[in-house]
């Protein structure tokens, strides 16, 4: 009986997501707006994975009007990424593109730790800090940028966005700036009708071995399903993806910079967060960017997901529990087993899967363009009963591997677990 009351829960939860998909697709389709201001692109880098120097060039290739520079912090300049950098800087002499030695360990949190050090070299008032495995296309600044005015600032839905003169640009040295907004009558606009941080949807491009292809399907068909369908009921996003962080510095200093972060293992869930706490919005761009997953062994993809899993937990207890109506077709499976195969079961099996076929072709092949997913659409069934599996195992601890070491996570802090 439970199972079988899941399983039409989840039937649920896939119509949710697939107005939500449906809803992001419509809105994404509106004109950008012309908005390229100055941007820092901060990276961390701890040694040197397949794809990286391509990811770095996609970045050196922007169709963006605006001024931009990449600074890349390493550790220690004996990083294998440091020949990555240098080759890029042969390659792109144009650009302002840095290497910077971070020796600096201000937490547990290295990343973090690195960022922290890179902002002080930063020029300009826009940063943007995604991962070092992000692949982007062209106009991947143009479409993250716009999103500082266009959000649900348009005209229509906005009375103050009329103030916004794009046809007449200032330009202060290298950097397009567009005027602010005008004091409307209720005096300047408030922090938070502005967008403070914009995030961005990605898809994985998965190896040969079989859990890195599980981990690109459960990317494409579950967890950016989950992130339209919390837009949408939640009324906007409110926490951050690591694919793309793109912010003010007005908005990084009122919540005190990343040093507050410096312990904290989903810093980029934690960034938007805080932003989003401080009275911002935060905007989720048009633009999907592709991130490199490693070539598992079935152990390394198990403690992946683990980690993912009691992260969430631990950031969004209530929200986790939650997820217990995401696994539909898990569900769905296990009521066949569980009622001996009945015929009700099988009906109910039938419609989950198709229910989530038409999901994951939505969200995977339409929303993010992931050209693996059709192909792998067979595996779905094992996928998303390893990751009901994933999802118990994840309450039953609080320990961590990440980047071979093992830590307890507690109040979203590492600790070195000894």
């Amino acid at each position: 009986m439970l199972t079988t009351i899941l399983a039409v829960a989840g039937m649920g939860y896939f119509l949710a997501a697939l107005i939500a998909a449906r809803i992001f697709l419509s809105a994404r389709r509106k004109p950008l707006a012309a908005f390229a201001p100055g941007v820092t692109i901060l990276k961390s880098l701890k040694g040197l994975d397949p794809g990286m120097i391509e990811a770095f060039r996609s970045h050196c290739r922007q169709s963006y009007t605006g001024d931009y520079e990449l600074l890349f912090g390493v550790a220690s300049l004996s990083d294998p990424a440091t020949a990555a950098v240098q080759q890029l800087q042969a390659e792109f002499p144009a650009l302002s593109i840095q290497l910077i030695e971070c020796p600096q360990r201000l937490g547990t949190n290295g990343k973090v730790s690195t960022l922290i050090q890179l902002v002080l070299h930063a020029r300009h008032n826009f940063l943007l800090i995604n991962d070092s495995d992000i692949t982007v296309s062209p106009r991947y600044l143009e479409r993250v940028m716009a999103c500082f005015v266009s959000e649900e600032l348009s005209c229509e839905k906005h009375p103050a966005a009329k103030e916004f003169d794009f046809g007449r640009k200032k330009r202060q040295g290298t950097t397009l700036v567009v005027p602010q907004m005008q004091q409307s009558e209720a005096g300047a606009l408030a922090p938070e009708e502005e967008v403070g941080l914009v995030t961005a949807l990605y898809r994985g491009r998965a190896h040969h071995t079989l859990a890195s292809q599980l981990e690109a399907l459960g990317i494409a068909t579950d967890f950016q399903a989950g992130v339209l369908l919390s837009k949408w009921i939640e009324g906007g996003l409110h926490y951050g993806l690591g694919s793309t962080l793109a912010l003010r510095r007005e908005a990084l200093e009122k919540i005190g910079g990343l040093t507050p972060l410096v312990d904290h293992l989903a810093d980029d869930y934690e960034l938007g967060a805080r932003i989003s706490a401080a009275g911002y919005r935060v905007a989720l761009s048009a633009e999907v960017v592709e991130t490199n997953i490693a070539a598992y062994g079935i152990r390394g993809f198990l403690d992946h997901q683990l980690r993912w899993a009691r992260t969430v937990r631990d950031a969004r207890p209530w929200g986790y529990v939650g997820l217990i109506f995401t696994h539909g077709l898990g569900w769905a499976l296990l009521n066949v087993v569980a009622s001996g195969a009945s015929l009700l079961s099988l009906w109910l099996l039938g419609l989950s899967f198709c229910l989530r076929l038409v999901l994951a072709m939505t969200v995977g092949a339409e929303v993010l363009s992931d050209r693996q997913v059709l192909p792998s659409l067979w595996l779905l069934p094992l996928r998303d009963l390893v990751a009901l599996g994933v999802w118990v195992a994840g309450f039953a601890g609080n320990t961590i591997v990440w980047r071979g070491e093992r830590f307890t996570l507690k109040n979203g802090k590492l600790h070195k677990a000894y």
